[in-house]
């Protein structure tokens, strides 16, 4: 959490009293991915992942689909820049592809409330600044990867990411943000073949819409012992 925070002087109010204290904020960097030796983006981020976060962003775009493609990833912590060189490029994939998940993967509604919980309470950045949004892989019951950043995109592509890099599998898996549900979110999440997302926030109604074409669970407002099933409540038992 360390890199990823930054203690800054403020003055802290009480109705009209103020004192002199220390308070954590979110870091903010720039991440420059390069593709072959051609910039693809600069990213806004927190400056950690950057190869976890590359690699997710081009798995996303439809740039990369298999570890497998990558031949070499070079970080230049001194320009933040990631290069990642794959054995051949790829156009990226189409606004809205044909994606269907015909998972028949099931999880009580316990267990949703169950992950909610360990999902808000893993999340140290935000419990220290309240300036990240978070992403998490999990099964039925733990968080197998957990990822924060400034900026929602980023969280999803650092989470799968880091599963191309290490290899772990998503299958039989979930995953809960606490972001709004967007198409943009949705689609970089429906690109995995992901059957159930769970969020502590709304969806849009184009998120909800493509959840319900692509054969996605889409589960929003998760406090408590409370949800909304916006799509597919078939896979809650």
């Amino acid at each position: 959490m360390n890199n990823d925070t930054v203690n800054i002087h403020v003055w802290r109010f009480s109705g009209e009293n103020r004192i002199r204290t220390e308070d954590a904020v979110t870091r903010e960097s720039h991440c420059t991915i390069m593709l072959n030796n051609r910039k693809i983006i600069a990213l806004p981020c927190s400056p950690s992942d950057l190869d976890s976060l590359a690699v997710g962003y081009l798995i996303s775009e439809g740039m990369v689909s298999y570890r497998a493609e990558i031949e070499e990833i070079l970080i230049d912590e001194e320009t933040a820049s990631v290069q990642v060189k794959t054995v051949r490029d790829r156009l990226p994939d189409v606004l809205f592809p044909e994606i269907k998940v015909k998972s028949d993967f099931k999880i009580s509604a316990g267990e949703v409330y169950s992950l909610m919980d360990k999902f808000v309470s893993r999340s140290e950045v935000f419990q220290a600044t309240g300036g990240v949004h978070s992403a998490a892989l999990c099964d039925i019951q733990n968080i197998i990867v957990f990822k924060e950043d400034i900026g929602r995109n980023n969280t999803i592509d650092k989470l799968f990411g880091e599963c191309i890099l290490k290899d772990i599998s998503i299958d039989e898996c979930v995953v809960v943000i606490s972001c709004r549900m967007s198409s943009e979110i949705l689609l970089k999440i429906a690109r995995r073949k992901i059957p159930v997302i769970i969020s502590k926030s709304p969806p849009t109604d184009l998120g909800v819409k493509l959840a319900d074409e692509m054969g996605i669970t889409l589960l929003g407002f998760v406090r408590g012992k409370r949800m909304n099933a916006y799509a597919h409540d078939w896979r809650i038992i």
